[in-house]
């Protein structure tokens, strides 16, 4: 997989683009609804939110010639690592009737249930297709479009990463949110085909994180995959802490993760994807459909790798991984 297409096709969008944003509305100032999970709305507002992924997004649209209050604003929304607050906060946006919503994968149901008619652009969505968002990656239909994530072959990738890096005959322990079931239907698939040995952890809510990895623990596995879902991504702390607490080298779904001491993560640069999403946001201001915008999947990946919690672990990171890392962590 070519890690450089992802950015050097959206460098280029960005450089094609027209400067002159707001030349066929002149005086119109567009007003951008943005939905983010685990932040406050109050770090996500004006032309420099502290959030990194807003920030992005922002950065994204200057690069496209918007200026901010100038050409457009923000209507920020933040769900503060509530789920249950996204169909509130989308209803919110609708209500103001703004020109554009650009929201997480995680409100993307909430959004469709709140409006037919307002573009919505997601930055990153795990299976737009299979979720019913979308009728295509070809051709997407309706008002959403933006970025998917492959979540279910990424899945498998973090699974073969992490035979890699702990190639033992001991079983896989699969930490995965009972939400989002299709990662662990094509990591079961995997393994099968590979004759490995997996340990299903599924949870619902996070009090049931503690139970699994110790559940892990007792069943000698020799590794653990945390896929993707909010009752997890929510509590990274939490899993890496457990991780570590029961020795258990384990893959993570995002670089987050390691940045608060997992050992090893694969996943899309979030940062790259949400200032991707701008050009979603260009196109659809200038009067394209969504529907009309094929949705594209997002092709730089990053192996991220935690030395120091390697060295905690007493596990010896294999050459081969250490050189295809795009980040290490001493």
């Amino acid at each position: 997989m070519d890690r450089r297409a992802f950015t050097c096709t959206v460098a280029g969008a960005l450089l094609a683009a027209p400067l002159a944003a707001g030349a066929q509305h002149a005086g119109k100032v567009w007003r951008i609804g943005v939905i983010a999970y685990a932040s406050k709305t109050a770090d996500m507002v004006g032309p420099d939110p502290k959030v990194s992924a807003v920030n992005a997004l922002l950065r994204g649209l200057r690069e496209l010639g918007y200026v901010y209050g100038q050409h457009f604003v923000t209507e920020p929304r933040g769900a503060e690592g509530k789920p249950e607050r996204f169909a509130s906060l989308a209803a919110d946006l609708v209500r103001l009737q703004v020109d554009v919503i650009v929201g997480v994968s995680a409100a993307l149901r909430a959004l469709k249930q709140a409006t037919s008619t307002i573009p919505v652009v997601f930055p990153g969505a795990a299976d737009p297709v299979g979720q019913g968002f979308v009728q295509s990656l070809s051709h997407p239909g309706g008002n959403f479009t933006g970025l998917s994530f492959q979540t279910a072959e990424l899945v498998v990738k973090r699974l073969e990463l992490l035979k890699e890096l702990v190639p033992t005959a001991a079983p896989v322990a699969v930490l995965w949110d009972q939400a989002v079931p299709y990662q662990w239907d094509a990591v079961r698939t995997a393994a099968r085909e590979q004759r490995w040995k997996l340990l299903s952890l599924p949870i619902r809510e996070v009090g049931e994180i503690e139970k699994a990895v110790k559940s892990a623990t007792n069943a000698q596995a020799g590794s653990l995959l945390v896929t993707a879902g909010l009752s997890l991504d929510a509590h990274r702390q939490r899993v890496v802490d457990l991780a570590a607490k029961h020795r258990l080298p384990a893959m993570y779904s995002q670089h987050f993760y390691v940045e608060v001491g997992g050992l090893v993560s694969y996943a899309p640069n979030l940062l790259d994807i949400w200032r991707a999403a701008a050009v979603f946001v260009d196109k659809i201001l200038k009067g394209a459909k969504p529907g009309d915008l094929p949705v594209e999947q997002a092709t730089k990946i990053e192996l991220v790798i935690n030395l120091k919690t390697a060295k905690a672990l007493g596990l010896t990171i294999p050459p081969s991984l250490l050189q295809r890392a795009d980040q290490v962590i001493e």
